[in-house]
């Protein structure tokens, strides 16, 4: 797992050991960065469910210029602070070792909006429906702030479909990941 462009292009990543976490492909990564790279730059991102942090620190090695970094394992936090240290991106980054329900919470309470939401969540939970809902409550995406999330049922696009106050205005199938682009109505 690398970084693949921007400033810090080519630096490996880390993951922890395990089964615990899930590394997005660099393929569909690849894919991703690719239709939203002109979105990026002076940007904030919050990366949820973090794992490795990859998509955050793409996302800055990109060109945008804030991101948070959530998960509650703490292999996952050391993978992902080693990283963010890796690429030198220190300054840039907020890591939290929380629950995306109490991360969501304190983000909301510091008055933060974010014009990324990356959620890579555990593929058989139903934390992206609820983690959608929370940040839908508590207006954390900015005016045209986008919400990607990653995921391999095809059917959890009906469940988000009931969130009131959104939309899915596209979707990308790679393989057996299916991208899911969600904004506000």
């Amino acid at each position: 797992m690398r970084v693949i462009s921007g400033v810090a292009r080519g630096t490996k990543l880390i993951s922890q050991e395990g089964l615990d976490t899930r590394p997005t492909l660099d393929r569909v990564k690849e894919a991703l960065f690719s239709i939203i790279q002109f979105d990026l730059e002076g940007k904030s991102v919050l990366d949820l469910f973090a794992g490795s942090g990859a998509l955050g620190i793409e996302a800055l090695s990109r060109g945008a210029k804030k991101a948070v970094f959530c998960d509650k394992d703490i292999k996952a936090i050391k993978a992902i602070t080693k990283n963010v240290q890796n690429t030198k991106f220190e300054n840039q980054s907020v890591i939290l070792r929380k629950d995306y329900n109490l991360a969501l919470k304190q983000l909301c309470d510091k008055k933060n909006k974010f014009d990324f939401i990356f959620l890579d969540p555990p593929y058989k939970t139903d934390f992206a429906v609820k983690a959608i809902d929370i940040v839908i409550k508590y207006d954390l995406l900015t005016k045209d702030g986008i919400i990607v999330l990653e995921t391999n049922d095809i059917n959890k696009k009906n469940d988000i479909l009931l969130i009131d106050g959104i939309e899915i205005y596209d979707e990308r199938k790679y393989g057996n990941v299916i991208l899911i682009f969600i904004r506000k109505e």
